[in-house]
C-alpha cells in the first residue's frame, strides 16, 4: 500500500509541476527522425551485437528515457511520417500499401489537423528541416515529374510548390521531398539550392543547429521536426566519415548520423535551452536490407538486434525502432520504459502538454506519452502494425497477431512463398517468451487469434483506436488481402 501511495504521489507531483512549468514556459520540442536506422544500430540498445559506435545516441539515452518497445506506424517511410504528424494511422488514408512516388498530391488532407498546426495555434514557431515524403506538387521547369529512377534529381532551381509543408502547419521548410529527389532543396515553397546527396546530412545538421540558435534568441517556444536523410540509400557518408567504422559505408553513415544528432544537442546546450527542451529521437522504420545486412551480420553486427526481419516486414525488425526522450526539466535521466508506444503518439502528447482537448476528427490513434515519461507503470496498449505490402499485425500485451503467412514485405519467406509452402494464414507470437518471433502459436491459441482479429476489425470500423466519436476512414480497408469477403469497411 505504501508503495502505491508513494507512486501516486509522485505522479500527482509530476503533473502539478508540469502544469506550473507549462504556464510559465512551454517546452521547445525537437523531434529527430532518422531514416532506416535499425533498433540494433544503436549501441546502447544492442550492446552485445552492435559493432557500430554511437556515442551521441548512447549519451542521449543516458540523459533521458529509453522506450524499449517503440514502433513506427509502418515498416516503410511515407505512412510512418503521415502518422507521426497527424496522430492517425496512414492505412486509414488513400495509401493502403507502399510509399508515395515523386511530386504527387499531398497525402495529408488540407483540412486535417497536424502536430505543427496544433502547436502553432498555441504560440509555437514550427519548422521542418529535412525529408518530407508526404507529397506535394511542383510547378516550373521541364524536369518536374519524369525522372530516371534513382537519379537523385528533382525539380530545377526556381520550381514552386503551393501544397508543401508550409501549407500543412509549418512556418518554415528547408529540405527535400524524398531520396530519389534529394538534389532539389526547397526553402519554404521553392527550390533554391541544388546539392549532392553526400552533402545533405552535414547541411541538415548545420541548418538545424543554426535554427536552434536563432529561435533561442526569440524566447518563443518552437517545434523543430528534423527528419534526416540517413542512413537511408543513397548510402553516402561524407569524406570525414568514410572508413571510420571498419564495417563499410552503411556503418560509416550510421556514425555520421550519430554525429549529426550530437551537433543538434550541442546547439541546444550552447543556446542555453536544453533544460526545457523536449528532444525525441527515433527512426521511421527498421534497417533496410540495402544496408548489406547479410554482410554486416557476418561481421557480428545485427541491425535489428534480437528482432526478426528488416524494413518493409511485418515482423518487429520492420518497425520496432530506437526511441529516446530527453527533457531534463521533467524526465529522469537514465530511465527506461517498457510501455508500448508508437509514432502516432506525438499528437496526443502535444495536446496534453498544451492542456487542450483534440477535436474528434484529429489524432484518432494517438495516446499521450506524458504518463510514461512521468514514470507511471506500464499499461497494456493496442498497436496496429502495417507492412509495405499492406499486411496487418495487431499487438496487445504479450501477443502479436500477424494477418499474413509470411513477412508481409521483403523478408523471406514472402507471403506468396509462405502460402505456397502451406504455412498458416495467420501468425501468433508470444513476445514475452519469443521476442524473435520464431514459434507460430496460432494453432494452439485459436481463441486469441479470433479475439485479436475481431479487435482489429472493430477499431478499423470505428475509424479510430482511441475513445471518441466514430470517424470515417478515407478508403475501404481490406484486412486479409487475398480474401475480399473479409474486408473491413467503414
Amino acid at each position: 500500500m505504501i508503495h502505491h501511495e508513494s507512486h501516486a504521489m509522485r505522479l500527482l507531483l509530476f503533473f502539478l509541476a508540469l502544469g506550473t512549468a507549462l504556464h510559465a514556459a512551454p517546452p521547445n520540442i525537437v523531434y529527430i527522425l532518422a531514416d532506416d536506422l535499425g533498433y540494433g544500430d544503436v549501441h546502447a540498445l544492442n550492446p552485445e551485437r552492435c559493432k557500430i559506435a554511437t556515442p551521441q545516441l548512447d549519451r542521449l539515452a543516458g540523459q533521458g528515457m529509453t522506450f524499449t518497445d517503440a514502433h513506427s506506424g509502418s515498416s516503410v517511410c511515407t505512412p510512418t511520417r503521415y502518422g507521426l504528424l497527424t496522430g492517425r494511422y496512414a492505412w486509414r488514408s488513400r495509401l493502403q500499401s507502399g510509399v508515395l512516388g515523386d511530386y504527387v498530391e499531398p497525402l495529408i488532407a488540407a483540412d486535417r489537423l497536424t502536430v505543427p498546426a496544433l502547436l502553432k495555434q498555441h504560440g509555437y514557431h514550427t519548422a521542418i528541416i529535412g525529408k518530407w515524403h508526404l507529397g506535394y506538387t511542383v510547378e516550373g521547369g521541364e524536369k518536374t515529374a519524369k525522372k530516371k529512377k534513382g537519379s537523385g534529381e528533382g525539380a530545377p532551381l526556381g520550381a514552386v510548390t503551393h501544397d508543401g509543408p508550409v501549407s500543412r502547419g509549418f512556418d518554415q521548410f528547408f529540405g527535400f521531398h524524398h531520396a530519389r529527389m534529394m538534389k532539389s532543396v526547397f526553402e519554404n515553397d521553392r527550390v533554391t539550392l541544388i546539392v549532392e546527396p553526400v552533402d545533405m546530412l552535414p547541411l541538415l545538421a548545420a541548418k538545424a543547429s543554426q535554427h536552434i540558435r536563432e529561435r533561442a534568441k526569440t524566447g518563443q517556444p518552437f517545434f523543430l521536426y528534423l527528419p534526416l536523410n540517413s542512413p537511408h540509400t543513397p548510402i553516402v557518408p561524407s569524406k570525414a566519415w568514410q572508413g571510420k567504422s571498419g564495417l563499410g559505408d552503411y556503418a560509416d553513415f550510421v556514425m555520421e548520423t550519430d554525429w549529426a544528432v550530437g551537433e543538434v544537442l550541442a546547439a541546444l546546450d550552447t543556446a542555453g535551452i536544453a533544460e526545457n527542451t523536449l528532444v525525441i529521437f527515433t527512426s521511421d522504420n527498421g534497417c533496410s536490407p540495402a544496408a548489406g545486412t547479410s554482410k554486416l551480420e557476418k561481421q557480428g553486427h545485427h541491425a535489428s538486434g534480437p528482432h526478426r526481419g528488416y524494413k518493409a516486414d511485418i515482423w518487429d525488425g520492420g518497425h520496432r525502432v530506437p526511441f529516446f526522450v530527453r527533457w531534463p526539466a521533467k524526465v529522469k535521466a537514465g530511465s527506461k520504459s517498457m510501455q508500448p508506444v508508437c509514432h502516432v503518439d506525438l499528437m496526443a502528447t502535444c495536446a496534453e502538454l498544451l492542456g487542450v482537448k483534440l477535436p474528434a476528427n484529429a489524432g484518432e490513434d494517438s495516446v499521450s506519452l506524458l504518463p510514461a515519461l512521468s514514470g507511471a507503470a506500464d499499461t497494456t496498449r493496442t498497436i496496429v502494425h502495417h507492412s509495405i505490402n499492406g499486411r496487418f499485425a495487431l499487438r496487445e500485451g504479450r501477443w502479436k497477431l500477424c494477418l499474413c503467412p509470411g513477412s508481409g514485405g521483403w523478408g523471406k519467406p514472402g507471403d506468396a512463398e509462405a502460402a505456397k509452402a502451406g504455412l498458416p494464414e495467420t501468425q501468433l507470437y508470444d513476445l514475452s517468451t519469443d521476442i524473435a518471433e520464431t514459434k507460430n502459436l496460432s494453432a494452439e491459441h485459436p481463441q486469441v487469434v479470433a479475439k485479436l482479429t475481431q479487435q482489429l476489425q472493430t477499431l478499423i470500423t470505428a475509424g479510430r483506436s482511441t475513445p471518441g466519436e466514430k470517424q470515417a476512414n478515407d478508403a475501404e480497408i481490406v484486412v486479409f488481402k487475398n480474401n475480399k469477403a473479409k474486408a473491413a469497411k467503414e
